[in-house]
């Protein structure tokens, strides 16, 4: 598959930066039917040296570093678990929160007989952690920007219909009014800060949320 709506904000020979469209899986899937996929692109096209470091969620669009050779991969997956990255999400989510801001710590673990779906788990859940803040009120919906400290799998997702605003057109947790309210889900990966994994310049990506 060609590179197609994969847009490459950031080149040099350490890492890329790109811009992944929603609809795409990050990695392989395991069916045959899901193979096509951010990081096979990338390799099938001018970056057979492509390394995954991250990933997003097949339906969430925007920012991915992707490592260039062994050492920046490993330097730039060290960042991601030590937490020194910083993320910024925007969504659109359902209703309007009595405050402006927020944090949410509650555990998240994954719920296997309702897969892929994860739910809130006081006594199994791992840790988890987010900071929202509302940048507009629209109506029925508003924008926020959502801030993770944990990395788990549909945090945000999870997190924000915990506090009963689930995220507008999300197949897997959004009610009927809000899973209508939007032909994708309104979740965008907009800003990525992380460290040159070889000189250890701090650097900041954005990525305008297409919603």
């Amino acid at each position: 598959m060609p590179l197609t709506d994969i847009g490459i904000l950031h080149e040099d020979p350490a890492f890329l930066i790109v811009d992944k469209p929603t609809l795409l899986l990050s990695v392989p899937g395991r069916a045959e039917d899901n193979k096509d996929c951010l990081i096979t692109r990338l390799q099938d096209n001018g970056y057979p040296e492509a390394r995954i470091v991250h990933r997003l969620d097949w339906e969430t669009s925007g920012i991915l570093v992707i490592a260039r050779d062994p050492d920046s991969h490993r330097e730039l997956s060290r960042q991601f678990h030590d937490r020194e990255t910083g993320k910024r999400y925007i969504a659109l989510c359902w209703g309007q929160p009595e405050a402006d801001a927020g944090h949410i710590d509650l555990p998240l673990r994954y719920d296997p007989p309702n897969k892929p779906r994860h739910i809130v788990d006081h006594e199994l859940g791992k840790p988890a952690q987010t900071f929202w803040q509302v940048l507009e009120r629209l109506g029925d919906y508003c924008r926020v920007e959502l801030t993770p400290i944990t990395g788990r799998s549909h945090q945000l997702r999870v997190h924000m219909l915990s506090i009963g605003h689930p995220l507008l057109g999300d197949r897997l947790y959004a009610h009927e009014q809000a899973l209508n309210a939007c032909p994708r889900l309104a979740l965008h990966a907009a800003r990525l800060e992380i460290n040159h994994p070889q000189t250890g310049q701090r650097m900041v990506f954005d990525s305008p949320a297409p919603f």
